[in-house]
């Protein structure tokens, strides 16, 4: 049998483990003595790292990200790193954190304003200047964006989060410490942790899944559905281990197939609305997986999808049958809000179903949806 072409592309070097964020220090270090520090909205998860790096012998810029960045937010953070000279960028701390400090290590060697290397609202443009080292440290596992070349980014002005994306603003090193992880609070676990679930099921059924992305998610499924589980349970160093992992998974999928309708929505409607991503992809995965089961005929990605229903059921224990209206409640049970707690009026539900055609995670789910496909979906999800 002749085996698809494919092409597969992540972070230079990956560091995975328990204890690497402090043995990997020196590598840090090498990239450069002026180093920018991105952190999420408290420094103080961080500050053991910022210590580190002074006694290497670095000098440190910090730069701190409240939420989720916005056009702003990147532009500050640009001026501060020139301002400082920086001479590597490293980000510690969730997705908004790592995005934030890829796109500041991005556009501070650029040489052209940040909307023009854009995607949809502005012109897309490729990095006219490689951009400075890149070190991702993740405190949470979802987003996996320690090993995608795209920040996402929020533009109030046209109510859009949208992408700045190049293959260049793949980091220098990731490291994926699950220690750090470790006593993240209930509700950001769910959120995340579903969200990381959501980045390796969408890729598995996508239209550019390939035999390497499908070799991570088939393991990665059935092992964060189990593992976030049992993290709403009670602690568990291994299933934190797991979780860790699976977000790793889903980041190197996604990077290298792609996504499909909730990511497609979830973009918009964060834009719109504000609501945090995570927690957004959460509540859309059951309804947007029932959506694609009804609307696919291809014979192979409906069995994979009767897979997804499989290894939702063993994790929740309940009938293959009953396994998206079974996550769906399991997860609001645990806490996740619906679309109507998170912000999401029926206006900017119409709004996002019509702007998801323009969307990137789009172009890749398995079957073709309207907007009145997916303004029905969300409205399950309310």
């Amino acid at each position: 049998m002749t085996l698809a072409s494919f092409a597969f592309a992540t972070a230079t070097e990956i560091r995975f483990g328990r204890g690497e964020a402090a043995r990997s220090v020196p590598a840090l270090a090498a990239f450069g003595l002026r180093v920018m520090l991105v952190t999420g909205r408290g420094a103080a998860r961080s500050a053991w790292l910022a210590e580190a790096l002074r006694a290497a012998g670095c000098e440190i810029t910090p730069f701190a990200v409240p939420g989720e960045p916005d056009v702003a937010l990147i532009e500050a953070g640009v001026a501060s790193a020139r301002a400082a000279g920086v001479a590597a960028v490293a980000a510690i701390g969730g997705g908004a954190a790592i995005d934030a400090g890829k796109a500041i290590a991005a556009l501070v060697p650029a040489s052209r304003p940040m909307l023009d290397h854009l995607e949809v609202v502005g012109r897309g443009l490729p990095l006219d200047h490689p951009p400075l080292p890149f070190v991702a440290i993740p405190t949470t596992a979802g987003t996996g964006a320690e090993v995608t070349r795209n920040a996402v980014i929020a533009v109030p002005e046209a109510r859009r989060k949208v992408s700045l994306r190049d293959r260049a603003m793949l980091p220098r090193l990731a490291i994926v410490d699950p220690a750090l992880t470790d006593g993240c609070p209930r509700s950001v676990t769910l959120a995340s942790g579903l969200d990381a679930v959501t980045q390796v099921i969408e890729p598995y059924l996508c239209t550019r899944a390939n035999r390497m992305t499908d070799a991570l998610c088939r393991d990665a499924i059935p092992a964060g559905l189990s593992a976030l589980r049992l993290l709403m349970e009670r602690e568990d160093a291994e299933a934190r281990d797991r979780m860790a992992w699976v977000s790793l998974c889903g980041g190197l999928a996604l990077a290298n197939a792609g996504l499909g309708v909730i990511h497609g929505l979830a973009g918009p409607l964060g834009g719109l609305a504000g609501a945090p991503h995570g927690a957004i992809c959460g509540t859309l995965l059951p309804h947007g997986l029932a959506l694609n089961a009804a609307r696919v005929t291809d014979p192979a990605t409906l069995a994979r999808i009767d897979e997804v229903r499989i290894w939702i059921a063993e994790a929740l224990g309940c009938e293959a049958f009953d396994a998206f209206s079974g996550l769906a409640a399991w997860s609001r049970g645990c806490g996740l809000p619906g679309l109507d707690a998170l912000g999401i009026d029926a206006a900017a539900r119409a709004q996002a179903a019509e702007a998801a055609a323009s969307s990137s995670s789009m172009k890749a789910n398995p079957v073709a949806l309207s907007a009145d496909a997916m303004q029905e979906m969300m409205e399950q999800a309310r």
